[in-house]
């Protein structure tokens, strides 16, 4: 069977289908298929580069200025995996849509390709960026700052301390993240136990997005707090999942180690 024209879910629609929505004039329909094809890792030469040209579309635009195309396709393009996507993220990185900006981002964290962190060090140094209107801030700086993190960008530490005072909390989050990840191992626990002190917030929201960090960590001294946090038990799972994958990999086959054993344990308890 022709891999394009198989059909992948419950409203019949074949890749086949997807790449021409994405491609017609009904914008519905185009913003439906770039979620799709990122929904289903649809990683085909052509999706790639169509999803990649609809990162420039200027068709779909809100009353207030937003791209909901392009959000979707700089989602789709990160889950995809083609590392052909990262010149026309970075570029997005500028788009006047905060969520463009974000997932843009989000992508290029998970595609792993480090020619993005220049421009992202640009981006949080740049004191134009750091002022804010609203509660909330302009720009992306958690998902920036999570991004520097994971692709190990130890020469952006000092654009990144400051953040550990942002005014923002899920900001100052993603910085004690980023911290952890990029610091030495007899000085990243500071970082960490700065999350495990915010699993106490009293926001909800922020408890959640605090549990998505320590997982993303797989902080180990986190694992009892994780456990009593107050948020749904299915968030914890997925908390304390990230901490367990950060220990299989320490350990020699067939034993487990203790901070594993450990973890399973808490796990067991909240199922």
């Amino acid at each position: 069977m022709n891999p394009e024209s198989e059909i992948s879910d419950d409203n019949q629609l074949t890749i086949e289908q997807a790449l021409i929505n994405l491609q017609c004039e009904d914008l519905g329909l185009r913003i439906y298929a770039a979620w799709w094809l990122g929904r289903f890792r649809v990683n085909v030469p052509k999706a790639i580069d169509l999803l990649i040209l609809a990162l420039a579309d200027e068709a779909d635009r809100t009353e207030a200025g937003g791209y909901p195309l392009r959000r979707n396709a700089a989602r789709a393009l990160g889950k995809l995996g083609d590392r052909r996507a990262v010149p026309a993220l970075i570029e997005s990185l500028e788009c006047e849509d905060f969520y463009v900006r974000e997932a843009a981002a989000q992508s290029l964290e998970m595609l792993g390709d480090r020619s993005c962190l220049s421009k992202l060090v640009e981006l949080i140094k740049n004191p134009n960026l750091q002022t804010s209107t609203d509660s909330e801030p302009e720009h992306p700086y958690d998902a920036f700052l999570e991004a520097l993190g994971t692709l190990g960008a130890v020469e952006a530490i000092p654009d990144i301390l400051p953040f550990l005072e942002h005014p923002t909390p899920k900001v100052q989050y993603a910085a004690a993240r980023a911290m952890y990840q990029l610091s030495a191992a007899d000085e990243a626990n500071q970082y960490g136990d700065r999350l495990v002190a915010a699993l106490s917030n009293k926001d909800l929201q922020l408890r959640r997005t605090v549990l998505s960090d320590l997982g993303a960590i797989g902080y180990l001294g986190a694992a009892e707090a994780i456990s009593n946090t107050m948020a749904e038990n299915s968030l914890k799972l997925i908390s304390l999942k990230g901490l367990l994958e950060k220990q299989i990999p320490l350990a020699i086959p067939p034993e487990l180690t203790d901070g594993a054993i450990r973890v399973m344990a808490l796990m067991d308890d909240l199922l």
